[in-house]
């Protein structure tokens, strides 16, 4: 039961902090929202950072679950954008200011889980991209390691910031005109015929969802 509670807090924490920020989030409107006692919040978490904390791992264990999803049998070039969309996806929904306060408010714990789940990401990401050279989708004229984290960097400020989000682009078209033109950038004339055909499919699925 008190697992069951515990999980709860931290579902529904998690949709609060990225709807509304985390200053925003006082222990006291959480637990109004959460519509739990103050008690019950501490029953469970040290403090609000421990509460902050287990829901980052949380958010990014969310994450991390959908990339093992997605097939990875299919061409490095095409899985390497569908990460990628992935991340889009997930974080074009978040507000900004959640990413904002967390690095403004709290640093170090940014950096502490950012240490504790950022190798296992990077080493999915690296093993499509070795992949990818080995069969001849990627060229091999480019540093793995360097070139992904160009792809973070261009990530943050695609969904980060309001560079992007002031062209009022979709998720789709934001992720096609940002990672898919740097993934292409990274493939040999086999990978960019298979990129394009997949996105080609991925624009068809877009209207069609749109259509109906």
């Amino acid at each position: 039961m008190l697992a069951n509670m515990k999980e709860e807090i931290l579902q529904q924490s998690l949709g609060l902090f990225l709807k509304h920020g985390i200053r925003e989030m006082s222990n006291q409107k959480l637990v109004e929202l959460l519509g739990i006692s103050t008690k019950t919040l501490y029953r469970h978490f040290k403090n609000k950072e421990g509460l902050l904390e287990e829901v980052l791992h949380l958010y990014h264990g969310k994450q991390y679950e959908m990339l093992q999803r997605l097939p990875v049998e299919q061409n490095a070039a095409c899985l390497f954008l569908d990460v990628w969309h992935i991340a889009v996806e997930t974080e074009y929904k978040v507000n900004k200011v959640f990413y904002e306060d967390l690095h403004y408010y709290y640093p170090e714990l940014e950096k502490k889980v950012n240490a504790a789940i950022g190798k296992k990401f990077e080493q999915f990401f690296l093993s499509i991209l070795h992949r990818g050279i080995e069969q001849g989708d990627f060229r091999k004229d480019f540093l793995p390691d360097v070139t992904l984290k160009s792809g973070f960097v261009l990530l943050r400020a695609a969904v980060r910031t309001d560079e992007f989000k002031r062209l009022r682009l979709s998720a789709a078209d934001l992720l096609l005109n940002t990672i898919g033109t740097y993934t292409r950038g990274l493939c040999t004339e086999k990978g960019t015929l298979a990129l394009d055909e997949h996105i080609q499919a991925l624009r068809l699925s877009k209207e069609t969802i749109m259509a109906g």
